[in-house]
């Protein structure tokens, strides 16, 4: 008798499949609605990424002194760094300084993953 309860035991499983696979399509346009939501709860207060800071004077000769938020800032250090082309050719995590960018890093040379914890002391909120 026990294997002819678990034969029906598949069959069962069966048909609760089928209304699963309606079921997410009635919750899909639900999870649609959510995300309008938290987008404009998102636009009232900018996270730490995209809240703008006021670079420090030895930054602000490389990125402007207008306050920026921390992406464009680490972006428009990039852009100095490949114009003046102060990548390590050999080694294109490594970043030598000229000038301006030794007064940012307070060294000659500096590793690419080095570079944002520099940057982190020259912005201030």
């Amino acid at each position: 008798m026990a294997t002819k309860t678990e034969k029906a035991a598949p069959k069962a499983a069966k048909t609760t499949k089928t209304a699963d696979k309606e079921a997410p399509a009635k919750a899909a346009p639900a999870k649609a609605a959510k995300p309008t939501a938290t987008k404009a709860a998102a636009g009232a207060k900018p996270n730490a990424l995209q809240q703008p800071l006021k670079p420090s004077a030895d930054l602000g000769a490389i990125v402007g002194t207008s306050p920026l938020p921390r992406g464009e800032v680490v972006s428009k250090v990039w852009e100095y760094i490949k114009k003046h082309n102060l990548q390590n050719p050999e080694n294109k995590r490594e970043i030598m300084a000229d000038d301006k960018l030794k007064k940012v890093f307070g060294k000659d040379k500096c590793s690419m993953f080095e570079m944002n914890k520099h940057l982190a002391a020259h912005l201030k909120a």
